[in-house]
């Protein structure tokens, strides 16, 4: 099976914006009428099913490149449940996140449609929420596909990483928790996993200190000496007061970044069980493990009705980790080591479903939030990005490489396994596609459209085009719905 890329004869043509690299407008050809006929084929007998309305699976990687799995072409990374899972189903090899970036991209996971339209996009560098005290989150406004699933029934858990804000106004509104989006159950981190969680991993914020510390710092320094020459030369007189002052000045710099450095672990970096935090600190010890294991068991809750399980992992973001069964078994070191542990997770999971007799009624669908970290090293000079194949770029830039994803879905005796589909495809495209077989209306209150498309009847009429953008922040104005009111962007 052959992952096409565009460039080559495939009677399939792409037009790239040079103002913005990701944006493709794709044209039907007579390659996508056998693709057409498959998937009127699959809403027929989706249809057909309609009687049982199906479990959904959805699993999130984090940071995983498209080139990182052995179904997407990895040879030397071991990833055998990911690679049974697309046997099973049907492989994307033209799935696209929203966004380069963990929230932005999440939140158009959640609602189906650009994080622009929800405020959960940013012009500043960073992008994403890395304080649990940010008091900005994906809106109470915002309709998720679990509130949807909610309201017809379905049990909802989300397990793993949020990343979509927790609190408005105090600590205890939750306003942004999962639990205010349609999630019944929550476990898992309300941030998201960074280098600093972890003793020994380095900091993501040693540009930031550089620049509010130890600039300063030597400022101070060369602005003391300096006094202190002119001083002892006779030159100037200076009083002692201005030497005590720059000294407490220097010492109160100190101590603020001991403190931060001290405190933002506990703070930031915490497990929680709906509202509640259980562990803080959080331990990576057989942390996916705990995660997995907590999901199998919601699954074996709600075998007599319907459920939507999010696993959202932690895997591959930094810091990296992995229990000891794993931890140095790979041929890529600690990120090899955590893709595998994370496959191990995926195979649990579909076990768990063969054991209590509901794969056939399941859905399960695997992606990423975003590509691989192409330019991510350790303090050691360690690599902890993946592979992003054949394509350019990586996480937080808008090449294919930041936006094309793994896109694996299966439902046995509805979708026809060893399928692949090479139409342009997105994250958002689930938001429609769970609503409508779990029997649910979308919105009509949005004051915009919503982008996604239902994967499973992506039927175009003949030289329609489907555009699809992905920028960091702005969304040009032809997309949106004319004239949309200000409060919608």
């Amino acid at each position: 099976m052959r992952v096409r890329t565009w460039g080559e004869t495939t009677g399939e043509h792409a037009v790239q914006s040079a103002s913005h690299p990701s944006a493709y407008v794709e044209e039907d050809t007579n390659m996508r009428v056998p693709v057409s006929l498959l998937l009127l084929l699959l809403l027929w007998e989706t249809h057909s099913h309609a009687a049982s309305r199906p479990n959904f699976v959805l699993l999130m990687a984090d940071d995983l490149g498209i080139g990182d799995p052995g179904c997407y072409g990895n040879k030397t990374l071991r990833t055998p449940n990911i690679d049974r899972l697309a046997e099973g189903g049907v492989k994307l090899t033209h799935h696209l996140a929203a966004s380069p970036l963990c929230t932005p991209s999440r939140a158009a996971f959640m609602t189906g449609r650009y994080p622009i339209r929800s405020g959960m996009a940013s012009e500043s560098l960073m992008g994403v929420f890395i304080f649990s005290a940010s008091s900005g989150g994906l809106p109470t406004s915002e309709i998720t596909f679990a509130k949807l699933l909610k309201n017809q029934g379905y049990s909802t858990a989300l397990i793993g990483k949020w990343h979509l804000g927790t609190n408005c106004h105090n600590k205890t509104d939750f306003c942004h928790h999962p639990l205010s989006h349609g999630f019944d159950y929550f476990h898992g981190i309300p941030v998201t996993n960074l280098r600093d969680c972890k003793p020994g991993e380095g900091s993501v914020f040693t540009g930031g200190i550089r620049v509010v510390v130890f600039i300063p710092l030597q400022i101070i320094a060369i602005t003391l000496l300096t006094l202190a020459v002119l001083r002892f030369l006779g030159l100037v007189h200076v009083p002692v007061g201005v030497f005590v002052f720059l000294l407490c000045l220097a010492a109160m710099i100190l101590g603020l970044l001991v403190c931060f450095l001290h405190y933002f672990r506990p703070l930031n970096c915490f497990l929680m069980r709906n509202r509640e935090i259980t562990q803080q600190p959080l331990s990576y010890d057989n942390l996916t493990q705990r995660l997995t294991a907590d999901a199998a068991q919601f699954m074996r809750r709600h075998t007599g009705t319907p459920f939507l399980l999010v696993v959202s992992y932690l895997h591959v973001h930094t810091a990296l980790f992995s229990s000891k069964d794993f931890a140095g078994k790979s041929k890529h070191g600690a990120y090899g080591d955590a893709v595998e542990e994370m496959d191990w997770s995926v195979g649990q999971i579909l076990d768990v479903l063969e054991e209590l007799k509901l794969a056939n009624n399941t859905l399960v669908y695997f992606t990423s939030d975003q590509g691989a970290h192409v330019e991510e090293v350790s303090t050691k000079g360690e690599v902890h990005g993946g592979s992003n194949g054949i394509y350019k770029g990586g996480k937080a830039n808008n090449w294919e490489g930041g936006i094309r994803v793994p896109g694996i879905l299966r439902w046995p005796g509805v979708i026809q396994a060893g399928l692949q589909i090479d139409e342009p495809t997105s994250n958002m495209d689930v938001f429609p596609t769970v609503a409508k077989l779990a029997g649910s209306p979308l919105p009509e209150d949005r004051h915009v459209r919503l982008e996604g498309l239902l994967l499973h009847a992506q039927v175009q009429p003949r030289g329609r085009q489907r555009l699809l953008l992905h920028t960091r922040v702005f969304l040009p104005r032809p997309l949106c719905d004319p004239a949309p009111p200000a409060a919608a962007l």
